[in-house]
């Protein structure tokens, strides 16, 4: 019987475990991601199982801790187990971040489970060239502020590397300033989130680049491979010295991109009505789609 004892930190140390494991059962979700658990393991305290050989994972953000569904090999008793498990020790919404094949199994082996869709995690998949290219009349007005910005701002582009950290570091902090990230405690998390990315940019395998404005950072991206298909972009910040600034690092960084990957991942909106509308400003491809779990009242 699965049990929270069953369960340890997640730490950097697990990065070769979760790297050869997720090489077997690649994810779509960047919730799962080693690089998304670590550096936001001050605010959602991952932790994870490993059980018939399978991998469980779950976060506690305050006092709610969730779980995801197992990744590994079907195994119908392990997961009662799990369900069991996380009702008894959960909120009304036990397991969360269901992907679409996970929610068909769950169906087949619990007929009648309560599986609703959760919007606001839904993740945002484009075809790398259209966000490179920015073709046709769906992206006329992107093209345009593009323009203006390259007309007005004398800028350049290069990859983020240990010269240049502590530069990058200074500039998250400016545009934390800017945001008003101690005023608002998700932009706080992500700060901290960010620094943590930077710190250990190496031993997470990730890569990155930086857009200078007058010689000054005005924007940056981080990101890495999701699957051998896919690129996942963690974070994305820009500040507003030059307008156009976000739509340049988008493009530039699919550009960087689109020669290995097909698609690229740009996560979720989390409700966030702005945040929405933008993404949907670039066409997705398609949506990773995700159920939670709902608990019978």
């Amino acid at each position: 019987m699965l049990s929270q004892e069953n369960f340890k930190p997640v730490t950097l140390s697990d990065r070769d475990f979760f790297t050869r494991y997720y090489a077997h059962y690649p994810q779509t979700h960047s919730d799962n991601t080693f690089t998304n658990m670590v550096c936001w393991n001050h605010y959602a305290h991952y932790q994870y199982a490993y059980v018939q050989k399978n991998l469980i994972i779950s976060s506690t953000i305050g006092d709610i801790t969730r779980f995801r569904p197992p990744v590994g090999p079907r195994e119908p008793g392990l997961l009662r187990s799990l369900i069991k498990l996380a009702s008894d020790i959960s909120d009304n919404e036990p397991i969360v971040l269901i992907d679409q094949e996970n929610a068909r199994w769950m169906r087949e082996i619990c007929p009648g489970i309560n599986l609703v869709p959760d919007r606001n995690h839904y993740e945002y998949v484009y075809r790398s060239e259209d966000l490179a290219e920015l073709p046709g009349k769906n992206y006329l007005t992107i093209r345009r502020e593009i323009n203006k910005f390259r007309r007005n701002c004398t800028s350049s582009l290069e990859p983020i590397k240990k010269e240049n950290w502590e530069e990058v570091k200074r500039f998250l902090i400016e545009w934390c300033e800017w945001k008003g990230c101690e005023n608002d405690q998700v932009l706080a998390h992500e700060k901290e989130a960010v620094f943590f990315a930077i710190d250990h940019f190496n031993e997470l395998v990730l890569k990155g680049l930086i857009i200078r404005v007058f010689s000054k950072i005005g924007a940056m991206s981080l990101f890495e491979q999701l699957d051998t298909d896919t690129a996942l972009v963690h974070f994305e910040k820009g500040l507003p010295d030059c307008e156009g600034i976000y739509k340049v690092i988008n493009t530039e960084t699919a550009a960087f991109l689109a020669n290995k990957y097909s698609y690229i991942n740009r996560e979720s909106d989390l409700g966030i009505a702005g945040l929405r509308e933008a993404k949907m400003r670039y066409h997705p491809h398609h949506m990773v789609e995700v159920y939670s779990l709902k608990r019978d009242s």
